[in-house]
């Protein structure tokens, strides 16, 4: 469960944010995840519950995730295509020299403190 590594990252790094700021508490921290980044949503938000439980400025702080959705290019044709829907091969042109472009990541997208 790597998810719990994750939330220990981003929680450090919105605690700092939080802190530069002078921050009391931190209310709502909206993620972008990539579709295809291997993150488990309902795990992440599990591990950030117990988390913020454990801190003063995130204590009842707010989890939004939103889905970053995964897309492919294909170097033959120079399209792009939902990864999820199709996979490695191109449906255009039916290529396998093909590259995520999008949608394995994960980052803090907002931070809402007070």
């Amino acid at each position: 469960m790597h998810e719990l590594g994750i939330v220990f990252h981003i929680a450090k790094t919105v605690e700092n944010i939080a802190l530069e700021n002078h921050a009391e508490k931190v209310g709502r921290v909206v993620l972008e995840i990539g579709e295809v980044s291997t993150i488990i949503p309902s795990y992440l938000e599990d591990c950030w519950k117990w988390k913020c439980s454990k801190s003063e400025k995130m204590k009842g702080c707010e989890l939004v995730i939103e889905t970053i959705p995964a897309v492919t290019f294909c170097e033959e044709c120079k399209q792009t295509y939902g990864t999820v829907e199709y996979g490695k091969i191109c449906p255009y042109c039916g290529s396998e020299h093909t590259y995520l472009v999008q949608g394995n990541e994960h980052q803090i997208k907002e931070i809402e403190v007070f």
